[in-house]
């Protein structure tokens, strides 16, 4: 089998480009693998390029020429957007060639690609024929013309078939898959397979737990931060919170004024893990559709059971009285009920949400079960002909 992996790097480094490394990396031991790479840009550069991803001509040749000089029997994309543009598929499918396309966030139901706006859920464009109030909020870079002509393209791209022409498009999570197939995007279910991200079994420290809860992830809005801190502050309960972001400076005044408040900054990798072994549960309160938080899989990975609003993929990720607790979003009474019937566990029933927690993680987000998922996609789509 002979794999070509695409990806468009975004000019701040983010999850997507991680993954993408890392299947490339889990590829390259068991198969034969290629990989092409573009680079996304700011300034007069980068608008160029977005303007071009409609039809990107250069790229497009660029690449057929590799594809006939390689002869993947399969390429795997996992952004498009914007430096590569969607005709890198036309491209792949007038060779035969089987094409994959990881769907990371919801830019082709939304030009937002988070189905947010000013700190609340957008779900306008979910099953319309065309975004048209996203354009007029201007969802993406706060500018009409830039939302308009990204949302051209989606829809330009799904009006002569380009979309279709994927033969399997991987969810993350069971979330996403029905979001998307129950959306305007048109696409048959048996087109969407699930795979979800992945992270490597960490190095277990000899740390008992304690009775605080964590928060680890970016000081915003969007991630419930707010309301977090608004519960605790009700409560004699302990949240330590890691991590920076726009409201940092607000944490440090309320941390400076409640004791059970305490703010940890931003931490290392192997600091992260030495906080989330040693706390009694991780708190995740986002507000919006997170695409596969890997919050959440380094807690499992390390045991760590999830109290998570009830919202997006921690809506699958988490099953209630197992791996974790779920609450009403954004609701401070809910997630109040939830830390509070969770501290009065008895240890011996926190005991078995912790060994849950690492049973969730091996039996689904470990290297091995993620290229043994990604494998059977591979050959899902070998066996299938146009």
């Amino acid at each position: 089998m002979k794999v070509f992996l695409i990806h468009t790097y975004y000019s701040k480094k983010g999850g997507e480009d991680a993954v993408f490394k890392q299947e490339l990396s889990l590829l390259e031991k068991v198969t034969n693998v290629n990989s092409q790479s573009y680079q996304n840009s700011t300034g007069l550069k980068g608008l160029i390029l977005f303007l071009k991803s409609v039809w990107n001509l250069r790229v497009a040749k660029d690449l057929k020429e590799r594809l006939l000089s390689l002869r993947p029997d399969i390429i795997h994309i996992h952004n498009w957007h914007f430096a590569t543009g969607p005709l890198v598929i036309r491209v792949a499918n007038s060779l035969g060639i089987k094409v994959i396309l990881t769907i990371h966030n919801y830019r082709l139901l939304c030009p937002s690609a988070t189905l947010m706006h000013n700190n609340k859920l957008f779900l306008n464009s979910v099953n319309v024929s065309f975004p048209w109030k996203a354009v007029r909020l201007k969802v993406y870079r706060n500018s009409s013309l830039q939302t308009f002509w990204l949302s051209f393209i989606i829809w330009f791209h799904k009006k002569i078939g380009t979309w279709s022409m994927v033969d399997q498009y991987i969810c993350l999570t069971a979330f996403s898959k029905n979001l998307f197939h129950n959306s305007s995007f048109n696409i048959a279910e048996e087109k969407f397979s699930i795979k979800p991200n992945f992270v490597k079994i960490p190095e277990k420290f000899d740390i008992e737990r304690q009775k605080h809860f964590l928060f680890v992830g970016r000081l915003s809005e969007e991630k419930g931060l707010q309301m977090l801190i608004n519960t605790f502050i009700k409560t004699n309960l302990i949240i330590k919170i890691a991590g920076e972001g726009p409201l940092q400076k607000y944490l440090l005044e309320v941390a400076s004024t409640n004791k059970n408040i305490i703010y940890l900054g931003a931490l290392d990798s192997e600091s992260i893990q030495i906080e989330m072994q040693s706390c009694t549960a991780l708190v995740f309160p986002s507000i919006w559709y997170e695409g596969m938080p890997m919050t959440i899989l380094e807690a499992f990975s390390l045991g760590t059971p999830v109290i998570a609003s009830n919202i997006g993929a921690m809506a699958t990720m988490i099953t209630p009285n197992f791996n974790g607790l779920h609450f009403e979003v954004n609701n401070e009474k809910d997630l109040l009920e939830k830390i509070t019937y969770w501290n009065f566990l008895p240890q011996i029933t926190q005991d078995v949400y912790y060994s849950n927690s690492y049973s969730t993680f091996l039996e689904n987000y470990t290297p091995e079960i993620n290229l043994q998922k990604l494998l059977e996609v591979y050959v899902k789509v070998l066996k299938v002909d146009r």
